[in-house]
């Protein structure tokens, strides 16, 4: 029975071993890449791996020769690593990191056994367990706070925590059955081996699930990069068409219309001219702000030119005619100044709506006409376009979106000829 228990005591401390190797390696490997990267949740979760490294392996080599003191101490290290890794998710997911919450673990560790002396081994095994396998669950309810559902790492990240906390809870669940006087302590003996696999098994896997989150992340990025317009923080005219087709078609299965927004900023080639391009930018974006505060969320915005944008709003004409004039006055009313000189700012809108399923380049072209009336009339005014509803079905729409927008741009060349021979 000596040599048998001798032979897993060798081989439990050459596992732990293993894990303390591993987690240093990949701790090291975390924050050379958050050096480089400059992520922030990395150099916090490449701090938990080695810290959690330093404890594994004072405890493994030291065991019972570290005395009371040394082995609290070692522990407690050991359950900072753990809320290291719940505030790296925290982080990583925009969140400040929680100092309370990184030190309780250890605290409540200390505590106890300091109150309680001596504490029985299976009380410290189980309060221990019961510390990581919490820390498990926070940082798992912190990946559930995730919002881009769409990315693909996401059930994986929460699997691995919990189910390392499982592990970690079993002894409570079989505490009984672990017990030295249940006539079965080999069974401790086999779990605490197969804790030490699983802890190699959960330090790989969470490395792995935290690439992918990085990676999908920096991909989200840099689509999101190339569909948004980077003055005014709009959708661009590829991502709103993009956007707009999944509304249209998610509108036409509800059978619902929408209605498209068009809108040119009133004399803005002069702002250009008169005080330079900076405070022309400076318009657009105070343009952009006065769009999405007053439009709804659900509402879509769009700058498809230099100073024309577009909306898309899933609701009728009268509704959306309304939501136009209170965009018109936001804008007039929105106080832009140049070098204390207060300037006017009043924008068109050409509004035209479709029933279910109208394609996007047909409502902008008809809104696109309703908006040339309101130049006409005098800017600064909603016009409603007077033709018939639209029909999907109809066979003489445009041929495609390119040749659309030649028409459109033609229309808006004729436009501004126009407008400067009449001023």
């Amino acid at each position: 029975m000596t040599s048998i228990g001798t032979t897993m005591s060798l081989d439990i401390s050459t596992l732990y071993l293993v894990a303390t190797l591993v987690a240093a390696l990949l701790g090291a490997m975390l924050i050379f890449i958050w050096r480089q990267e400059k992520i922030p949740a990395l150099g916090w979760w490449g701090a938990a791996y080695l810290l959690g490294a330093a404890s594994i392996a004072l405890w493994t080599i030291g065991g019972e020769s570290l005395g009371f003191e040394l082995s609290l101490a070692v522990n407690a290290v050991g359950f900072i690593a753990c809320g290291l890794v719940w505030d790296a998710a925290r982080v990583f997911h925009g969140r400040a990191p929680s100092v309370i919450g990184l030190l309780a673990g250890a605290v409540l560790w200390i505590a106890a056994n300091i109150f309680i002396d001596p504490m029985p081994n299976d009380w410290r095994m189980t309060l221990g367990a019961a510390i990581v396998a919490a820390y498990a669950a926070l940082t798992a309810t912190e990946l559930l706070r995730e919002r881009r559902k769409t990315m693909r790492a996401r059930w994986p990240a929460l699997f691995v925590p919990l189910l390392h906390g499982a592990v970690l809870m079993l002894p409570i669940v079989v505490s009984d059955v672990m017990h030295a006087r249940s006539g079965a302590p080999h069974v401790y003996g086999i779990w605490i081996a197969a804790f030490a696999v699983e802890l190699v098994i959960y330090a790989v896997g969470t490395v792995f699930i935290i690439f992918m989150l990085v990676s999908e992340r920096a991909v989200l990025a840099h689509k999101t990069a190339a569909s948004v317009d980077s003055l005014t923080g709009l959708l661009n005219r590829r991502g709103f068409g993009e956007a707009t087709s999944r509304m249209i078609e998610r509108e036409a299965k509800a059978g619902r219309p929408v209605t498209v927004l068009a809108f040119d900023i009133d004399h803005f080639k002069s702002v250009n001219d008169r005080f330079g391009h900076a405070a022309g930018d400076e318009v657009l974006k105070v343009f952009a702000h006065s769009v999405t505060s007053t439009l709804r969320i659900t509402d879509l915005v769009g700058r498809v030119g230099g100073e024309e944008f577009a909306a898309l709003l899933p609701c009728d004409l009268d509704e959306a005619v309304v939501a136009a004039e209170r965009v018109r006055e936001a804008f007039r009313d929105s106080g832009v100044a140049i070098d204390e000189e207060p300037l006017v700012t009043t924008v068109s809108i050409g509004v035209a709506s479709g029933p279910a399923n109208t394609e996007l380049e047909v409502l902008l072209a008809s809104a696109d006409t309703a908006l040339y009336r309101a130049k006409r009339g005098g800017r600064n005014r909603v016009e409603v376009t007077t033709d018939e509803p639209l029909s999907p079905d109809l066979p003489r729409r445009r041929a495609s979106s390119a040749a659309s927008q030649m028409v459109r741009d033609h229309r808006r060349a004729a436009m501004d000829q126009a407008m400067q021979a009449s001023a």
